[in-house]
């Protein structure tokens, strides 16, 4: 779902900082190679994570969910000069394509690449994240909220994808749609829960803002 017309999310777009060439060429491959393309994170929405990370500027970061590594290139840009980022990604086969972009990013050092269960890697990293990107399966949202928050300090901030779920979260449920109900819970937690503050930003399919306190 678009909650902008075309016309308007175009000069959104262009009114904003312009796409690395890298990650045009990154997004070029993804559509080419890789099944579910609109996954990719895309151009305003990588502005916007390359634009917190860099007023956050972390020492460290975690992403769940890679993907193609779009985002991660895009949060990566406000690390700091002796910082890491940590992405956990399920689907193995995706791991070459992320290391060749991180690599001709020039980030490809401070980028560390996980395969696996994100609830089973999370609780063996030993860094402290200033910044935490989710955006792997809604329906384990509530579960790496909880594993992530035991790895963040005061002040650290965790970003949530896909909270509106294209606009599903204010529609009739299917029954079987565990994926909106899951997030239905997860928007009502983050509102309410006393460790963390929270703001719900409406840019592409949602992306939720907390701090945590």
């Amino acid at each position: 779902m678009h909650f902008l017309s075309p016309i308007l999310e175009s000069y959104i777009a262009n009114s904003s900082e312009n796409e690395p060439e890298l990650l045009q060429e990154l997004t070029r491959e993804t559509h080419l190679k890789v099944i579910q393309p609109r996954m990719i994170t895309g151009h305003f929405q990588g502005r916007v994570l390359s634009m917190l990370s860099k007023i956050i500027n972390p020492n460290y970061i975690l992403e769940i969910g890679t993907y193609t590594g779009y985002s991660a290139l895009c949060l990566a840009e406000g690390l700091q000069k002796e910082g890491e980022l940590h992405t956990i990604e399920v689907n193995e086969e995706l791991h070459q394509m992320q290391r060749k972009y991180f690599d001709k990013s020039g980030f490809g050092p401070q980028i560390k690449q996980h395969i696996g269960d994100a609830l089973e890697i999370i609780p063996s990293l030993n860094q402290t994240f200033d910044l935490v990107f989710i955006d792997a399966q809604k329906v384990n949202y509530d579960a790496y909220f909880e594993a992530v928050l035991q790895k963040t300090k005061p002040g650290s901030v965790i970003l949530s994808d896909n909270v509106l779920w294209s606009g599903k979260v204010v529609e009739p449920i299917q029954k079987s749609d565990k994926a909106t109900d899951a997030l239905l819970k997860y928007n009502q937690k983050l509102k309410e829960d006393s460790r963390v503050e929270t703001v719900l930003l409406p840019i592409r399919d949602g992306l939720t803002l907390s701090r945590v306190l």
